[in-house]
């Protein structure tokens, strides 16, 4: 299982270096194995600053190149010419200085002192798509105007090289699923070995129910497979792009981004070890989610169009009509959410280990849902991570 270094600082406070922490972690049984070094964004920033444009005239030689002076905050202004429809001066930018280098995808080139239409330019005033902050290239990066001259740009970018911990799960530990679960294990390891330290966890108090407006009625018929289950509808849903911290924490650890939606439920399962799904409100017929067994030899399409034939012992999440849903193991054909979804229905619940991984091997699945509750997931975490989700 691959850990955030960085993540798991959010939920314990430690000083220890990555290769400090995986061998903390290896020392009380949570085996660590490769620490990898990770730039977040290639190149990491080096060479960049903040600069002031102090004047901006029209190229000599040109219609359509700017000639600026530019300060650095670190001793002389630099001439640099600038193609931006957008530049002027008075602007705070992000200047590329002699010697960086830059990146284009696996090409690079380093910035040079050079003479453009015959007027010497030492540096490169940036757009954000040319060092790796966003895809735009309409025009250069302007800073508001607090920001300061002479000041790296990694650091005003907040820019940190990521860690991440390779943890082997043995089938006991279903309590380590998680960056909590291990953060809450090395919580233990610094108090007993004389740290200071903390453990924290983001709460849930802001949480409420805002209205009744999309009852969805939940009838649990085999209690012994289900134990617990619950559910809030959430209503006025965009499913677009996630914001980038999202999408970066996802891709660190090796998930690929799909949309706000489901990358919520991915960031909960791996934050905290509590498997999610969204369900697209209007697809639940008769406003009702019943969770059952359906007789032998039922037929069930799955999320990968595969039709299936259910076992009695596979416990399903059905509506009032029809089976949704493989319960802790997989989802249906139209149990999502697509690009039309406004209203969702989120299911947050404990499934008993053995029916979940009885029902996993006779269909051969093996998901990040049915790995942590086929090991018995923490059932006080189920209400927790449905309001954490929802808010």
């Amino acid at each position: 299982m691959n850990i955030s270094y960085n993540w798991l600082k959010e939920y314990v406070s430690f000083e220890l270096t990555p290769h400090e922490v995986a061998a903390a972690l290896t020392s009380i049984g949570l085996e660590t194995g490769n620490v990898e070094e990770i730039q977040t964004i290639k190149g990491g920033l080096e060479g960049l600053v903040i600069g002031e444009v102090l004047t901006c005239e029209n190229h000599p030689n040109s219609d359509h190149l700017h000639l600026t002076i530019v300060n650095l905050g670190d001793g002389e202004p630099v001439q640099i010419v600038c193609g931006a429809p957008n530049v002027a001066a008075g602007q705070k930018v992000v200047v590329a200085v002699v010697g960086t280098k830059l990146y284009n995808g696996d090409e690079s080139f380093t910035i040079k002192k050079s003479k453009i239409r015959g007027v010497e330019s030492a540096g490169m005033i940036c757009a954000e798509d040319e060092i790796g902050i966003g895809t735009s290239h309409a025009g250069i990066i302007v800073l508001p105007d607090n920001a300061v001259p002479g000041t790296l740009a990694k650091e005003y970018y907040h820019i940190k090289n990521e860690y991440v911990l390779e943890v082997d799960i043995t089938p006991n530990r279903a309590d380590a699923c998680s960056h909590y679960g291990v953060a809450r294990d090395l919580y233990a390891y610094l108090l007993q070995n004389g740290y200071k330290a903390e453990l924290k966890r983001p709460s849930v108090d802001a949480f409420a129910t805002e209205n009744q407006d999309l009852d969805i009625n939940i009838r649990v018929e085999n209690q012994e497979a289900c134990p617990h289950y619950a559910g809030v509808t959430v209503k006025g849903v965009t499913v677009k792009e996630s914001p980038a911290w999202l999408q970066n924490k996802l891709r660190l650890i090796g998930v690929r981004p799909i949309n706000n939606v489901v990358d919520v439920t991915n960031y909960i399962v791996h934050a905290f070890g509590q498997p999610l799904h969204c369900f697209d409100a209007s697809e639940i017929t008769g406003n009702e989610v019943i969770v059952k067994t359906l007789p032998e030899g039922t037929s069930f399409v799955t999320l990968d169009e595969v039709e299936r034939k259910l076992s009695d012992r596979d416990l399903m999440i059905c509506n009032s009509k029809e089976p949704m849903c493989i319960a802790g193991v997989f989802g249906g054909l139209k149990s999502g959410s697509t690009e039309k979804t406004t209203e969702v229905f989120i299911e947050s619940a404990y499934f008993h280990p053995t029916w979940v991984r009885k029902t996993a091997r006779r269909h051969g699945l093996n998901t990040d849902a049915s790995f942590r509750f086929e090991r018995g997931i923490d059932p006080g975490s189920v209400i927790y991570c449905l309001k954490l989700a929802a808010m």
